[in-house]
């Protein structure tokens, strides 16, 4: 959605604005080519590999790419010489380029091994969850992350597996668990094994702690009058988002309902459908609720 986002986080007005997941930059690209002269995006993404090759992407524009964590705002803007910003927008979706590297595990098409994180140098792996996790453990991260109903028959089949001394390594394995468990739905042909990746993936990467984390620390970062975007993709994303910008008293809400991108965009980028995003402006300190 980088035409929504350009439009409501008004990068004409701003100075210094932050892309908290820079991925493949379109979002940071969009902005910085708004912006007036002398201004520069702060972009930051957890994934090494998105900011080794970013030099290219931006080349000739004012962004400033650097890896990090988006909630480490403290750090990020210590780290590029700024006290605040105008604005932060924050992508939750996986970037194309981390679906397309078949080696990491993102896409349930792949053949590699079962990572799934965004800085593989750091925590544990999809794979090594798995392993090292109690039936009930795998379990409840796949019904609570993913909203799984069969997920105590999945997490049956792979601890099965590792008595056998054939743990879960590979895309293939857990895919091939998840069609043995998971019936075809009827009225929609959502892979079986959506929901048990996008689970595993959100518990490595600790997706809902730093977003829930994210939320209480950006404001304090953001110039009054300054916006944040936030685009999510399912439903406990859109919700830790929502309440969030409603209860903080420093922030009003400006989206009453998520705003969705266009039909033009989905047939553009398919993957575009599920999203939802959502902005809200930080309040002068003399007008807090």
């Amino acid at each position: 959605m980088p035409a929504e986002v350009v439009q409501w986080l008004q990068p004409q007005t701003c100075q210094t604005l932050m892309d908290g997941t820079f991925g493949a930059g379109g979002h940071s690209v969009a902005l910085a080519r708004a912006m007036p002269e002398g201004g520069r995006v702060v972009a930051v993404d957890r994934d090494p590999a998105a900011v080794e090759v970013a030099a290219d992407s931006v080349a000739g524009l004012p962004i400033n790419v650097f890896c990090h964590s988006y909630h480490r705002i403290d750090r990020i803007l210590a780290d590029a010489g700024v006290e605040s910003v105008d604005g932060v927008v924050l992508d939750l979706g996986l970037s194309s380029d981390q679906l397309a590297d078949r080696d990491r595990g993102f896409s349930f098409t792949g053949e590699g091994f079962l990572d799934l994180r965004f800085d593989p140098t750091s925590g544990q792996s999809a794979a090594e969850f798995l392993a090292s996790s109690t039936e009930k453990d795998i379990a409840d991260t796949i019904y609570q992350f993913g909203e799984e109903r069969f997920s105590r028959r999945i997490a049956k089949q792979i601890v099965e597996r590792r008595k056998q001394r054939n743990s879960v390594r590979t895309v293939p394995d857990l895919v091939d668990i998840c069609r043995r468990c998971v019936p075809r739905a009827k009225n929609h042909d959502i892979h079986p094994a959506t929901r048990t990746f996008q689970a595993l993936r959100i518990a490595v990467n600790q997706e809902l702690a730093i977003l829930t984390d994210a939320l209480k620390r950006l404001p304090a970062f953001i110039k009054p009058g300054g916006r944040i975007a936030i685009i999510s993709f399912h439903s406990l994303e859109d919700r830790i988002v929502k309440q969030a910008f409603r209860d903080d008293e420093r922030l009003e809400v400006l989206t009453r309902k998520p705003l969705r991108p266009t039909d033009a965009e989905v047939a553009e980028n398919p993957r575009s459908r599920s999203a939802k995003m959502r902005v809200a402006q930080v309040l002068p300190k003399d007008e807090l609720r």
